[in-house]
């Protein structure tokens, strides 16, 4: 009898399973962002990061210096390491959140920003490509100026690309490596993302089968509208994300890991 009662509890759950369920890894080489270009600069002994939410100003002395409003840290340091080099490190209550070292090409078309991110349990790095769209001001920085983000010669560590989907017949659980996760219905309602120490809330809604829209808030703001689409065949999903806070469009694609 017990036998028959368990087989029977697990009959929803092998119902419901959908072409969410799994683990996804995105491909960072190939994806494109469209929209505002990222902005810095590095004059008069002081970094600015336009790029940064909201926007980042501090001297460029390699101290650390105090911010606020900012979501995931409260300190900040900048240093410039040579005429192509800066260096830049966020803390989070004294310990490290992140480091980065911005690198502009000798002829000053192309950056390479190299990362180190402490969020999860085990440190993770990542390497992101950018191509110059404007200048800065003379005497300034080469750093100076706006650039786009593109996929090509981009590379970040598996465990920041990684997320693990269970799906149900009325909602989603969501799970990665760094330590975050959600238990989220397709109600519209918000729920908290778990290990995140932004604190932010997802809402989620089911388009159709294999799409679902989910929607990022940070302290009542709209942070990202993100859309999933699984194609037919369930080996990729397709994913759009409209960063609301630096007004960008992020398209990449995620493949299926093999069970």
């Amino acid at each position: 009898m017990k036998v028959i009662t368990a087989l029977c509890a697990l009959v929803p759950a092998l119902a419901w399973a959908g072409p969410f369920d799994g683990t996804w890894v995105g491909r960072v080489e190939d994806s494109t962002v469209t929209g505002k270009p990222d902005t810095y600069l590095v004059a008069n002994g002081e970094f600015t990061c336009g790029a940064c939410y909201p926007e980042l100003k501090i001297k460029a002395d390699g101290s650390d210096q105090k911010v606020i409003g900012h979501s995931y840290y409260d300190a900040a340091s900048a240093k410039v390491q040579d005429a192509q080099r800066v260096q830049m490190s966020t803390r989070a209550g004294g310990k490290l959140w992140e480091e980065h070292t911005f690198t502009v090409s000798a002829d000053g078309k192309t950056m390479a920003e190299e990362f180190i991110s402490y969020q999860g349990p085990n440190p993770a790095k990542g390497k992101l490509m950018f191509s110059r769209v404007a200048s800065g001001p003379a005497g300034a920085h080469v750093l100076s100026g706006s650039w786009q983000a593109k996929g090509a010669g981009s590379s970040i560590s598996v465990d920041l690309l990684t997320v693990t989907y269970v799906e149900s017949a009325d909602g989603l659980k969501m799970t990665t490596p760094t330590g975050q996760s959600f238990d989220a219905k397709f109600d519209g309602k918000e729920y908290l993302t778990a290990g995140d120490p932004g604190k932010t809330m997802v809402s989620l809604k089911r388009i159709d089968a294999r799409s679902i829209q989910e929607t990022d808030t940070r302290e009542g703001k709209v942070t990202d509208l993100i859309v999933y689409k699984v194609s037919t065949d369930g080996k990729t999903m397709h994913v759009v994300d409209e960063d609301k806070l630096h007004g960008t469009k992020l398209t990449y694609t995620a493949d299926k890991k093999a069970m």
